[in-house]
């Protein structure tokens, strides 16, 4: 399904229309119709000027997408133009960054990518070949067939899916996933999150790999022959209150008609079970101009449906895109061997205590632990950090066991309380704390007081501590004063951690600020690292009563 880039005139020197390619981005002399850029004749991303530009040197200066800066480095040919090529703003010969290579926006396997429509690097359908096409679309065709069958669900194509079938008969050049959406059977969030947690159930039953993404849709990773991984999102929908909910922060009004009973739509030669009246769904999707190409469209999300979405079924994955960024990027060029934390750790526990690391990463320190005797369990909220700790136990022909932990969702966090209750290991957290919210923090305290209560194990925390007057004085100038990774780590008060510890019912038994390092092992000025209990109730009362009779001896 390769598409090759349509054809430009001119020579590379003349095409500008007064538009500019330079590192901080595209320069275009004011708004216009959406533009498409492509790098070498390949499709990289997509942008309207008026939107996504700000005023810059008489023009409008659309940056280069975050993702895509590490790729531009080198010289190549980049084309400007609206979307069936007529149109040539710029279509020149440049030089990015400092490197004198050819320009490579590719994957390890030296696979084009392009940015999606939620500013992910992708490989899209326009660098598909027909046979991972077929597989695609057979893989769309089985998730369907087991929504229905296995789930009891009446599934349906939509959104990028259904706008290429209804309109080209095809995939969507830009895409890079397949959009599937089933209609509940019911109106209260509370089923709603329960039957989406059935068919995951019923989907990894089935073999499928299935990532959660909300209350309320998961996602399944469709294995191709190329080596990757086809995305096939699974979004509820729902009537409450005569308003139509569909995931995607689609909300409004749509007749039941227009959806129920399903038809069916025809994509490359295959079908598809589709809503009664595709276009009603277009048009609610998209506006009335959905039969207009625009690759650079943005959803206009109502507001009031997006907060009752976002109340009712999600809260605990805000971060999750970015630190699977990280931990395929930056964290790869971290070190390979245990913290210092991980040190003082070991030196106040036993010989053969059980570890639990909270915020494990890629496992360097639970390899380490294990090296030194200690039987590990390891969790993340991350999936890539658990992969990436799977791929080093492995390595080492470690027995290390990885599991899912998403601070922000109560369900994993009593499943996990619940098993290390059962299992008594210490609990360690390295610089997890300034990740997280406020509820986050006290689903953490909640997870330690049940797996920790009337056990003797201790929660040993390291985070990047906010103290006044500590920073940046008596500390060498230039040492950071922000943790990294940047945006998704903040300093916390150690004051602020002592309270909401004690009011779980914990007892701060050590609290030392010293330097330290960050993810990135950056020089941090001050990290607090702390050593908690979580006495049972009769341990509490034991204690009160034993300080109680010291006092009267002493009064005596």
């Amino acid at each position: 399904m390769s598409q090759a880039a349509p054809a430009v005139s001119g020579s590379a020197s003349a095409v500008t229309k007064g538009a500019s390619v330079s590192d901080e981005g595209i320069l275009v002399p004011g708004p216009s119709h959406p533009l498409v850029v492509r790098v070498n004749g390949i499709y990289v991303f997509s942008f309207d000027p008026e939107r996504d530009g700000r005023p810059h040197q008489g023009g409008l200066l659309i940056e280069w997408p975050p993702v895509l800066r590490k790729y531009l480095e080198g010289h190549g040919r980049v084309t400007v133009c609206d979307v069936t090529g007529s149109d040539v703003v710029f279509d020149g010969d440049v030089s990015l960054g400092t490197s004198d290579q050819p320009l490579a926006i590719v994957d390890t396997s030296g696979h084009p990518l392009s940015v999606d429509k939620v500013g992910h690097l992708c490989r899209s359908f326009s660098d598909t070949s027909e046979e991972i096409r077929n597989e695609i679309l057979v893989g769309t065709q089985r998730a369907l067939d087991d929504l229905r069958e296995a789930c009891g669900v009446n599934a349906y194509l939509n959104y990028g899916a259904l706008l290429g079938a209804v309109r080209d008969g095809a995939m969507i050049a830009h895409d890079s996933d397949t959009d599937l959406c089933y209609v509940s059977k019911h109106e209260s969030p509370a089923d709603i999150i329960a039957e989406s947690y059935m068919i995951e159930r019923n989907m990894t039953a089935l073999g499928w790999n299935v990532l959660r993404m909300s209350g309320g849709d998961v996602k399944l990773l469709l294995p191709l022959s190329d080596g990757r991984n086809c995305h096939i999102d699974i979004f509820g929908a729902f009537w409450c209150g005569g308003t139509f909910f569909q995931f995607g922060n689609r909300s409004g009004k749509l007749a039941k008609e227009s959806l129920l009973p399903l038809g069916t739509v025809e994509m490359h030669g295959y079908e598809f079970p589709a809503p009664a009246d595709p276009e009603a769904m277009l048009v609610f999707l998209y506006g009335e101009n959905w039969r207009i190409p625009d690759p650079s469209f943005t959803y206009a999300d109502p507001h009031e449906g997006v907060r009752r979405l976002d109340g009712w079924f999600r809260g605990f994955r805000s971060h999750m895109g970015g630190w699977a960024e990280f931990h395929d990027g930056p964290a790869r060029k971290v070190r390979k061997e245990r913290s210092p934390f991980a040190v003082w750790v070991n030196e106040q526990i036993g010989a053969d205590d059980a570890v639990a690391e909270v915020g494990s990463g890629a496992g360097q320190d639970a390899l380490w632990y294990l090296e030194q005797g200690h039987p590990v369990r390891t969790y993340d909220y991350s999936r890539m950090a658990r992969k990436r700790a799977r791929l080093l136990a492995k390595d080492h022909d470690a027995d290390l066991k990885v599991s899912k932990l998403i601070l922000g969702e109560l369900r994993t966090v009593l499943a996990a309380g619940a098993d290390l209750a059962r299992d008594p290991h210490h609990i360690t957290a390295r610089l997890v704390v300034g990740a997280l919210e406020p509820h986050e923090r006290e689903n953490l305290w909640r997870m330690c007081r049940m797996a920790l209560r009337g056990h003797g194990n201790s929660l040993f925390l390291e985070f990047s501590a906010r103290v006044p007057g500590m920073i940046p004085e008596p500390w060498p100038a230039g040492v950071l004063e922000t943790p990294q990774p940047a945006r998704l780590v903040h300093r916390v008060t150690p004051r602020l951690v002592r309270r909401e510890i004690e009011a779980a019912g914990g007892v701060i038994e050590h609290m030392e600020i010293g330097p330290g390092l960050d993810i990135l092992e950056n020089a941090d000025p001050a990290v607090c690292r702390v050593r908690v209990t979580f006495p049972s109730p009769q341990e509490r009362a034991a204690a009160a009563a034993a300080a109680a009779t010291s006092s009267e001896e002493i009064q005596a």
